[in-house]
């Protein structure tokens, strides 16, 4: 006999721009699924490599849409919710992918009242070789209620696009997605919307795969002002978002709730750091930043070591002279910068602060 969950109709949505060397192994890991009731549907973001010719192979086993002109993350997300039926949701970068027993082991979590499961992802190289665990597993996700996180710092602990699902109800409430706010980073809208809609459950094991490797829109090490900038940006137009939403629901979101969140905090240090000519915030100061930093760290749902390190951080950042305060900066943001003493203590401490 199958339960009802076994029933439940479950969409994934691979959003598409120029992988094609990807896409098939996206592709193919959602059609591998062993829930019975999954439907695949791949937009293509006007890409002008061979995706097209890949997306054709596959036939009638997917439902394709094809984007004359490239809108971004969230035009792709809007394209493909719009096409799907299923009660459950997840969209999948195309150059990750799941593992077999990805939706069925969201379903069989799945409550009436869900709006959002998280989930671990291995992070793989280009070859599929797995390096780390994202979210690190000494990093636990805050679950059930969230809203009261979200009112207050704008921010809980989830995870990346391919490793959420959404009920159906949730993304009806908050979709479509502003396509100018968020051309990129489309999945920071929806975990910052979709809790005020339901609870948010989560499963630490690792359910797919997070490809890191050279083009991804959240790495470019190289640009580290310019990533800060992004991020700080795409912080303030989510606050937007949450306040529009929260005040529909009844409820306020705080001003300045940004100033509660260490990995906000965090990026506007880096942004300001690395270069201060182009930091969106005028009035910013490193030490004001180092100090809201400190205090942030020390309310987060972590280790006490593990808060205590990074209130340090943070206080080292805001008060040592600009070129140690940058070199402190890079090397905790940009792994590649460490000298090979502290790459050895990194992960040291990482263990120990677990």
């Amino acid at each position: 006999m199958h339960s009802i969950q076994d029933r439940l109709p479950v969409s994934i949505i691979i959003a598409n721009y120029n992988y094609a060397r990807f896409l098939p192994r996206a592709i193919e890991s959602a059609l591998d699924q062993s829930h019975s009731d999954v439907e695949v549907i791949v937009v293509d973001d006007a890409s002008i490599d061979d995706s097209a010719d890949v997306i054709a192979s596959y036939g009638g086993r997917i439902k394709a849409h094809m984007r004359e002109a490239n809108g971004g993350h969230g035009a792709a997300f809007n394209t493909g919710f719009a096409a799907s039926r299923g009660a459950i949701v997840l969209f999948l970068d195309a150059d990750d992918y799941l593992y077999p027993n990805a939706v069925s082991e969201i379903v069989a979590r799945w409550e009436d009242d869900t709006a959002q499961m998280q989930f671990r992802l291995h992070i793989v190289d280009e070859c599929e070789h797995v390096n780390d665990v994202f979210p690190p597993p000494e990093v636990p996700f805050e679950s059930g209620d969230v809203t009261p996180q979200l009112l207050r710092r704008a921010r809980y602990q989830t995870t990346v696009t391919s490793g959420l699902a959404f009920a159906r109800s949730a993304l009806d409430a908050i979709m479509p997605i502003p396509e100018t706010e968020f051309r990129q980073g489309a999945d920071g809208y929806l975990v910052t919307l979709a809790p005020l809609y339901g609870q948010v459950r989560s499963i630490d094991s690792c359910l797919g795969a997070y490809r890191i490797h050279g083009n991804n829109h959240s790495v470019f090490s190289e640009k580290l002002g310019q990533r800060a900038r992004w991020r700080v940006e795409h912080d303030f137009h989510r606050l937007q978002a949450l306040a529009a939403q929260a005040k529909n629901v009844g409820l306020e979101v705080s001003h300045d709730a940004n100033l509660r969140d260490p990995t906000h905090l965090e990026e506007r240090l880096a942004s300001l750091c690395v270069d201060s000519r182009r930091h969106p915030v005028a009035d910013d100061s490193r030490v004001a930043l180092g100090a809201a930093g400190a205090v942030a760290s020390l309310a987060m749902n972590v280790s006490l070591r593990r808060r205590a390190m990074l209130a340090a951080w943070f206080l080292s950042v805001g008060l040592l002279p600009l070129r140690m305060a940058t070199a402190v900066l890079s090397w905790k943001l940009v792994a590649s910068s460490r000298p090979a003493f502290l790459a050895r203590l990194s992960k040291t401490i990482r263990h120990v602060t677990g």
